[in-house]
């Protein structure tokens, strides 16, 4: 059986003591093995970021922007391939690969901006012949930590925007389906990348905590859950590292009586199932405002949930395919059984769906419509990560935002409304990082930032864009003084000023 194995100076290498199999979710198989990189190993990886940082470090920023515009063109002629394999074992439709995949080289186009960006700060005469600047230097070698469920679009997140301001990378992606993001790495050196300058380790805790505490490693960026985003940023703080670390959400759509209900729920069929719900943008909770406007809602979702159709990856007429593995398929179904046992109504059930013949052992929920939700089920509290839509009536706009900033998540909301003061007041009131109007998924384009707020974000900067320079650099400001020939001051005592 084929073992994915890591990427480390340019080399292709394999850890035979350790593996762990990798399934495809949309059949329930087995289908290769993955190594898990001991502390050894991971250390090599990062001995071999550390050993060609000097001379990537004086690569004129140029030379790396070109880099990266020949990577964007051999993502986009592998584009196929790619989504093939991120199918095969997240269960992603091709359409939503492709998606995933458009996002990531957005950020790779961002990436290539790189010698404007780091051009720094000059300032003339700030005092008698003396000029001051400021530069934007690379922080040497930082890691990457990801998720399973954007194994292309989150690592490009990352590494484009490192790899362009100077620095060296190792990548820790999820061990549950590492078979894209490896070959999209190896396509990186194939557009000239030196060896060394990015390396990938797939592992588990053991490589994670590698990276955590070995002093070589500068900086850490994660994507996953709260828990372990916690995790991240308190170990990675405590051993001296700058550190973003973004976590889980719970994300919720304000449904006001005066909303294109039609509008909305289009909206939010795609925004809950697409992805199988497993993305930290999905839509999770509708909020109506009012039980009108929720018993039109939960009619009209209902009716247009009657045509959602989940199956394998590879039929393009599927809208969502399975979720990651039957263990996270018993979890969803365990959150889905709780919202009846706590009180809530399920009005469309997802737990037993009709799949083509063939996939009946892959790890599949339909789309599940729950209404009478309240804040304290189970449900409502924590992450979901699956094809479920939870409905909670509000009795007024103030109650539902009052919901919204009470919860310990704050990645993403947004509120479906034609009063333009509604959505003013929502927009500047509600205590969330990504804020839509209208607009289900406001996730921010390549040249803004992507990141929530409170449990939601640990860290300072979010993740991409121009908050990404940011991270990746430190700030250095030097002060430069010429006297004129034969000019001769004394010593000065007090603080100097212009």
């Amino acid at each position: 059986m084929n073992t994915v194995g890591h990427l480390i100076n340019g080399e292709q290498r394999s850890d035979a003591n350790r593996t762990q199999d990798v399934y495809n979710p949309s059949t329930g198989e087995v289908i290769k093995q993955v190594a898990l990189a001991s502390k050894v190993t991971t250390e090599e990886a990062i001995a071999a970021a550390q050993a060609a940082y000097p001379s990537w470090r004086d690569t004129p920023p140029a030379k790396r922007a070109r880099i990266m515009f020949k990577f964007k063109d051999l993502l986009e002629q592998n584009a196929d391939k790619i989504c093939t394999m991120i199918g095969e074992e997240h269960g992603k439709i091709s359409h939503d690969a492709k998606g995933e995949l458009t996002r990531g080289i957005d950020n790779i186009e961002y990436a290539c901006y790189a010698p404007e960006l780091l051009k720094g700060e000059h300032s003339k005469n700030v005092g008698p012949s003396i000029d001051s600047w400021s530069e934007f230097q690379p922080l040497g070698v930082v890691a990457g930590i990801t998720p399973f469920n954007f194994p292309a679009m989150v690592p490009l997140w990352m590494y484009p925007m490192a790899i362009v301001c100077g620095n060296t990378f190792v990548l820790k992606p999820s061990e549950r389906d590492p078979t894209s993001t490896l070959y999209i790495a190896q396509l990186l050196e194939e557009a000239g990348l030196p060896a060394g300058v990015m390396n990938v380790v797939n592992g588990d805790k053991e490589a994670v905590d590698t990276l955590l505490n070995d002093e070589r490693v500068m900086a850490v960026s994660f994507v996953g859950s709260t828990p372990i985003a916690e995790y991240i940023y308190s170990t990675a703080s405590a051993n001296g590292k700058r550190c973003q670390a973004l976590g889980g959400a719970k994300n919720h759509a304000i449904i006001m009586p005066d909303a294109d209900m039609d509008n909305a729920v289009a909206s939010l069929t795609g925004a809950a199932f697409g992805s199988s719900g497993e993305r930290c943008m999905a839509l999770s909770v509708a909020v109506c405002v009012g039980d009108v406007a929720a018993d039109t809602f939960i009619a009209k979702m209902s009716e247009s949930m009657k045509s959602l159709k989940v199956g394998a990856h590879c039929d393009a007429s599927n809208d969502f395919g399975p979720v990651i593995t039957k263990q996270h398929m018993d979890k969803v179904i365990g959150y889905i059984n709780s919202s009846q046992e706590q009180g809530a109504a399920i009005v469309v059930d997802g737990r037993n769906p009709t799949v083509g013949e063939g996939y009946e052992n892959g790890f599949y929920i339909g789309g599940t419509l729950i209404d009478h939700v309240k804040p304290g089920m189970t449900c409502y509290e924590e992450e979901i990560f699956g094809p479920v839509l939870l409905v909670v009536r509000a009795e007024s706009m103030s109650d539902a935002m009052q919901m919204i900033n009470d919860h310990e998540y704050g990645n993403g909301t947004c509120i479906f409304t034609r009063d333009g003061e509604a959505a003013r007041y929502f927009s500047d009131n509600i205590l969330v990082g990504m804020v839509g109007i209208n607009v289900p998924l406001p996730v921010p384009v390549s040249y803004h930032s992507f990141g929530g707020w409170k449990r939601s974000l640990f860290g300072d900067l979010h993740a991409y864009g121009p908050d990404a320079v940011r991270f990746y650099t430190k700030r250095k400001t030097i002060t430069q003084r010429w006297p004129s020939a034969g000019i001769r001051e004394g010593a000065q005592f007090s603080f100097p000023s212009n």
